[in-house]
């Protein structure tokens, strides 16, 4: 296959490409800088040059293509306090690619999220998210939008990422929390911090991104999660042993003071299972899990 990746050159998307190269299909990636460029190039995959804000790029190299797996998203502006502005960037990304390959069958793999899920219980990938005008909501009623290009002949997914995808060179939650308990001087969680967060290896996510592209069917919702739930004091504990600094437990009024713009996330209590995307696609993933990369120290060094 000939398969169009945004957000090639991020985080994930270098999980991905590689993934898919090994596998045989040819990749082509979506470079907004010199230094993406150069990183796809050096992969082993093409270019096409532009953001996700040039949406008939997008369609081109869609219309041009055998599948699309969409990864960008505009973490830089959604985390600095305007996620409804990456949300709707996101949201005319996905109907521009609707657009270009509806009544083609051929794949349109979407990455979305499950933090706020289903709070409080496990959730499943039967739940859908209920849809009530927040900023959040606007991104989740995107993947909805995605999974309902199966009525117009796509072969649509979405794929929920826990969100931790770990590994080294991560400078997500995870990178945060480290830099949080170093400048505080303690690793904190919230209340008695038994919340849980699911958990993956971007490894094994960029093996899910391949499979979902290859074969799941119209209108598949996949749950990427390693781990049903990993406690964020187990979390603390790993961070406050490896920094030097003692365990806390952070009020839930003081937690935006003291994790800042991760304060309205990390209470949250969001386990997820992955039973029926394991099931579907025969995914087994098999790197570390979160306790144990954290583990591994490579979160810790001076650059951390």
């Amino acid at each position: 296959m000939r398969v169009f990746v945004t957000g090639a050159s991020g985080w994930l998307g270098s999980a991905v490409v590689p993934e898919l190269l090994d596998a045989g299909h040819q990749v082509v990636g979506l470079a907004r800088s010199d230094a993406s460029a150069a990183a796809l190039t050096g992969a082993g995959a093409e270019v096409v040059r532009g953001t996700v804000d040039d949406l008939d790029v997008l369609r081109t190299a869609a219309a041009e293509s055998d599948g699309v797996i969409h990864l960008a998203f505009k973490h830089d502006i959604a985390f600095s306090g305007d996620f409804l502005g990456a949300a709707e960037a996101d949201r005319r990304a996905v109907d521009a690619f609707g657009e270009a390959l509806a009544g083609s069958d051929r794949p349109f793999v979407l990455a979305s999220g499950l933090l706020g899920l289903t709070p409080g219980r496990t959730a499943t990938e039967r739940d859908m998210p209920a849809l009530d005008g927040s900023p959040v909501s606007a991104r989740q009623a995107t993947a909805m939008a995605a999974l309902e290009l199966a009525s117009r002949g796509v072969r649509s997914s979405v794929v929920r990422l826990s969100p931790t995808c770990h590994g080294e060179g991560d400078n997500g939650f995870m990178a945060a929390l480290v830099g949080i308990a170093r400048e505080r001087g303690a690793s904190g969680y919230v209340g008695d911090g038994a919340n849980r967060w699911p958990a993956a290896h971007r490894l094994d996510i960029g093996r899910l991104f391949r499979l979902a592209v290859e074969k799941a069917p119209a209108g598949s919702v996949l749950h990427g999660a390693g781990e049903e739930g990993v406690a964020i004091r187990d979390v603390a504990q790993v961070i406050g042993r490896h920094l030097g600094v003692p365990v806390v437990s952070v009020p839930p009024a003081d937690a935006p003071a003291h994790f800042t713009w991760l304060g309205g996330f990390i209470g949250m209590d969001n386990p997820a299972s992955s039973t029926a995307t394991r099931e579907l696609l025969a995914w087994q993933p098999s790197h570390p899990g979160l306790l144990e990369d954290l583990d591994k120290g490579h979160y810790f060094g001076p650059t951390a």
